[in-house]
């Protein structure tokens, strides 16, 4: 039983890692996984998502910044959900944001600083559709669907008002929508999620959409779908624990914000990132993960900062 957790510990922190989520926005850590090893009860635990944006690209090319632009962006989450029995079980998501950023303010000169705070709560649900469990090899296949809710401060959407059409020297690749803490908007989330393994060799496929609605100041953030996957191989598999290691390839396809009817030039992207990932179990309690993320493509829509990199952590414990 404690070898079939430990198989499945996967499952807890590499389907839904993410902060699944290749937006930064909408970064949501679900931990989603088969519970038939421990059955109804409490589970509570903690997941960090940074991401440094440090290029400026237009329509998917590099162009050149010579005012040193960037935005680094933390999302730390805390979490605590209930199992009500083996297939079903439920999870609260609080996000904690703070964001550093450096940008021209279209007027010649640097607007420096940061931004913090909660951002929008979420409300998850997962359902264990199909198992099959043997020694040599396992399959899960599990739905998810929530609700994030309207918490984070949105009066950094007030900027969308006052962009600059005709900046004096290098323009922004920092606005109000990559600073706001929340959308202001009631947002939908489904996805679904699969594990298979056959001995030390697992895989993982994960995909989820966000269904937004318009939010304050008549500001719509684009529906927005991400994805990821990739074999993995446990280098250490005993009774007590397991540690895996996986190359996980993930993406996002996002289109055109709406702001006040128009659409946001600036907003859309297609992303692909690539990266190891450590997940590691201990008993019927801890699991824990780590990895990073390199974007391989990254086509973006007129002048955004992206990112160089992405490094995501998470731990969870059972009760």
């Amino acid at each position: 039983m404690v070898f079939r957790f430990c198989c499945l510990a996967l499952v807890l922190l590499g389907a839904w890692a993410q902060s699944l989520s290749g937006c930064d926005l909408c970064a949501i850590y679900a931990a989603s996984r088969p519970h038939e090893e421990l059955g109804p009860g409490l589970f509570l635990g903690a997941a960090e998502q940074f991401t440094h944006f440090g290029r400026l690209q237009s329509d998917g090319h590099e162009v050149s910044n010579p005012a040193g632009q960037y935005l680094d962006s933390s999302i730390s989450q805390v979490f605590a959900g209930y199992n009500f029995s083996s297939r079903i079980g439920v999870q609260f998501n609080v996000p904690v944001i703070y964001r550093s950023y450096r940008r021209t303010d279209g007027m010649g000169g640097i607007d420096q600083g940061s931004v913090s705070g909660i951002g929008d709560v979420s409300l998850l649900g997962n359902f264990l559709l199909y198992q099959k469990l043997t020694e040599k090899h396992t399959f899960t296949w599990s739905i998810l669907g929530g609700v994030k809710f309207p918490t984070g401060n949105t009066g950094r959407l007030k900027e969308e008002f006052n962009e600059v059409e005709d900046p004096v020297g290098p323009p922004s690749g920092v606005h109000g929508h990559d600073l706001t803490l929340g959308s202001g908007s009631y947002d939908g989330l489904v996805g679904t999620s699969a594990y298979a393994r056959w001995g030390r060799w697992f895989g993982t496929v994960q995909v989820q959409y966000a269904i937004r609605s318009t939010g304050d100041y008549d500001y719509r953030f684009a529906d927005d779908l991400t994805w990821l996957g990739g074999p993995g191989y446990y280098l250490f598999m005993k009774e007590k624990c397991s540690l895996g290691l996986q190359a996980v390839v993930s993406g996002e396809y996002k289109g055109l914000d709406q702001f006040q009817g128009a659409a946001a030039e600036d907003t859309g992207v297609t992303a692909v990132y690539l990266g190891p990932y450590l997940t590691f179990a201990w008993g019927r309690n801890l699991s824990a993960q780590a990895g990073v993320d390199f974007p391989v493509s990254m086509d973006n829509t007129s002048l955004q900062i992206v990112p160089d990199y992405r490094v995501r952590a998470a731990f969870t414990w059972h009760f």
